[in-house]
């Protein structure tokens, strides 16, 4: 989720119809009004943490069909002028909001707000870095934002508030992620970072 930074390198600056021409191999990126910004290369761990994050809640959404859970890269629409995009590692969008899944599916960017959004924070984000992305996400309309933090092995889950987001808790261990959008969702942030447990272990046996 860090913006990837290079010295001396000079400013890339689209309006709408820019973006919409940008070359099809630029694919892991944010722009912020206007400014195209690419996003660091993930960590393994995160990859990890990612991936069966992923697979752990689109069991659960497809058991009770409460829609898809879908990954980065994907472009989020914040605002047209100045272009502002967002890329969130994983979201989720409701079964409500696919009724139109025909066309949909062949989108590359959507100006609608997913029911979740799931972050995964890097140790190289500053506070305002995040204060700005959920921002961009309330001026969305997104209902719940996740933030996964990797080194605290811990989950905070946000809630949508017509000021900003509330923090619902944070979860770590064998407590129960409380979700207002996944309903029924029975999941734990210790099934979901035992994976470093693994990559520790594979580690030990190099």
């Amino acid at each position: 989720m860090a913006v990837a930074t290079a010295p001396q390198q000079a400013r890339w600056v689209v309006d709408w119809e820019g973006y919409l021409s940008l070359p099809e191999d630029l694919t892991h990126y944010e722009i912020i009004d206007g400014e195209v910004k690419p996003l660091a290369t993930p960590t393994l761990k995160h990859q990890e943490v990612m991936l069966t994050l992923a697979e752990k809640l689109r069991q659960h959404t497809r058991s009770r069909q409460l829609g898809k859970v879908l990954a980065a890269p994907f472009d989020f629409v914040i605002r047209r002028a100045p272009v502002r995009t967002r890329q969130p590692d994983l979201f989720f969008l409701s079964r409500e909001r696919l009724r139109d899944w025909e066309q949909l599916q062949n989108q590359p960017r959507l100006e609608v707000a997913p029911d979740l959004v799931i972050e995964i924070l890097s140790p190289s984000d500053s506070y305002s870095y995040w204060s700005e992305k959920l921002q961009d996400y309330h001026a969305l309309g997104v209902p719940e934002v996740w933030a996964v933090d990797i080194e605290k092995r811990a989950i905070e889950v946000l809630a949508r508030e017509a000021s900003g987001y509330r923090t619902v808790g944070w979860f770590s261990g064998e407590q129960a992620v409380v979700s207002q959008v996944l309903v029924g969702l029975a999941l734990t942030p210790a099934q979901v970072f035992s994976v470093l447990d693994e990559l520790a272990q594979g580690e030990q046996t190099v």
